[in-house]
């Protein structure tokens, strides 16, 4: 629902200063090194002239040859103060304190010479809702790598009519024909694998019908919901039981983004490939060692999930890529593997991990902890693209035009102006609400920057945060700690 709050007024706040070339600063060392150089050229000049303090100048000047006149240099100007460093004088101190955003945190970058130009209360750890994500994408592509591909396969069974059908935490897989687009481009299809499944079969002489599928979902252990997560947001449509085997990740329909969220995954994945074997029934069981493969489809490589995970914030791809995350980690594949797998993955990036809490990988609960410090450092990494961490950079949702950041409720009225010129990741719950990633400003400078809002918030903490957001856009480089 769009918020109707006044929006806080931003006319006070200070423009960036025009500059020209003349108004820089001349380097301190380049002026000193100036200066001596004119104290020993005037003391060469006055050794070669053999005078007395009180001889009268005719004497001094006869003693240089008249064929070498002496050259008249006009005097310096000599500048009466330094000319300061650039002004940082655009304050949004006045925006801050905004009811609206409960308790603020916040960090800004220079992303181009790596000065924090404003923070606020930036290392201590709050909840980052769907910001989360960010660490999650990080985390994968470190340890499963841009190519990785989840697999889903079908075996042999213990007898010529079963086939065994494994997950392999692959929830993009599709009930969609192929040919018809889901919410995940690039999907494998269930279609796709049972023509596989068949040739395969007739291929290795197998005459019988299939007549029975058994549904391995053990690649995934452990509870398939966290306590802290509302069961309301299935039926919103934001997060699936987060199984092993499921198609569409579980969606009611799968061309819907916020389509409701079903009960049983397993059972609508497995109804939905058993109508390609008229007559099998389906029931839960293991792939035994050594099994026969018959059959296998991948998901898009990890490059391509990145967005669909930033952009519109699908939470349940989000847990889905922690998941193998800790699988690859070797710390489990249950959800509660994850809050160790996550810090481990993201050590090579260089940052200090000891003060991360990682409750999930989607960002769904309030138990998650992340510094703004920690998270504006990482998309410092994301900006300079370093490793695989440009998959990131160029993954995220634009405001006013993309995703969450494209919604009719972010970036209106006198923040429309930044419009186009913010990349970010969104994050809502209940009591926290977050921005971070890119802003090209104003004066030409990018900006790297993290905004939370934790504590007693709404939904109108979004617009809050839209108007510190825009701030920092006008103010560029010139933004002021103060």
């Amino acid at each position: 629902m769009d918020d109707q709050q006044t929006e806080p007024d931003t006319s006070t706040i200070a423009e960036p200063p025009r500059r020209v070339w003349w108004q820089r600063p001349l380097p301190l060392g380049l002026l000193a090194g100036g200066l001596a150089l004119a104290v020993i050229a005037a003391g060469a000049v006055s050794g070669s002239i053999a005078r007395t303090p009180d001889a009268p100048r005719a004497s001094a000047e006869a003693a240089i040859p008249s064929a070498a006149p002496t050259p008249e240099v006009p005097e310096r100007p000599v500048p009466q103060q330094t000319v300061p460093a650039f002004a940082r004088t655009c304050s949004v101190e006045n925006l801050i304190h905004d009811p609206r955003l409960g308790t603020f945190q916040a960090q800004v970058y220079n992303a181009d010479t790596g000065e924090i130009l404003f923070e606020r209360d930036q290392d201590t750890p709050r909840a980052t809702a769907s910001s989360m994500k960010i660490l999650t994408a990080a985390a994968a592509l470190n340890v499963l790598g841009p190519e990785y591909r989840a697999t889903t396969r079908v075996v042999s069974g213990p007898d010529a009519g079963t086939i065994v059908l494994v997950g392999g935490g692959d929830l993009t897989l599709s009930r969609l024909p192929s040919g018809s687009e889901p919410v995940y481009t690039g999907a494998a299809h269930l279609d796709d694998l049972a023509k596989k499944v068949t040739a395969a079969r007739t291929a290795a002489g197998i005459r019988e019908p299939v007549r029975r599928i058994l549904l391995d979902t053990t690649y995934f252990g452990g509870p398939t919901w966290d306590p802290s997560w509302p069961a309301t947001e299935r039926r919103a449509g934001w997060l699936s039981h987060i199984t092993a085997l499921q198609v569409d990740a579980d969606r009611a329909d799968p061309k819907v983004f916020l389509s409701p969220r079903g009960e049983d995954p397993v059972g609508r994945a497995g109804d939905a490939f058993a109508a390609f074997f008229p007559g099998a029934s389906t029931s839960t069981g293991t792939a035994a060692a050594g099994a026969t493969e018959l059959a296998s489809v991948q998901s898009a490589p990890l490059s391509a999930l990145i967005p669909l995970m930033l952009v519109p914030s699908d939470n349940t791809l989000a847990e889905m890529l922690g998941r193998q995350v800790a699988i690859k980690m070797g710390t489990g594949n249950t959800m509660s593997a994850v809050s160790q797998a996550i810090p481990e993955a993201l050590k090579p990036y260089g940052l200090d991990t000891s003060n991360l809490t990682i409750a999930d990988t989607s960002g769904m609960s309030p138990k998650n902890a992340v510094p703004p410090s920690y998270l504006a450092g990482l998309y410092m990494k994301v900006g300079a693209r370093e490793a695989n961490l440009g998959y990131i950079r160029d993954g995220l949702a634009v405001a006013g035009q993309t995703g969450t950041l494209g919604y009719s409720n972010r970036f209106t009225g006198p923040n429309a102006v930044a419009r186009g010129h913010i990349w970010g990741k969104t994050g809502s719950i209940t009591s926290a609400y977050t921005l971070g990633g890119f802003i090209d400003a104003a004066d030409g400078s990018t900006l790297t920057f993290v905004i939370y809002a934790t504590g007693r918030v709404s939904e109108s903490a979004r617009q809050g945060i839209d108007t510190v957001a825009t701030a920092f856009y006008r103010c560029g480089n010139s933004l002021s700690n103060y």
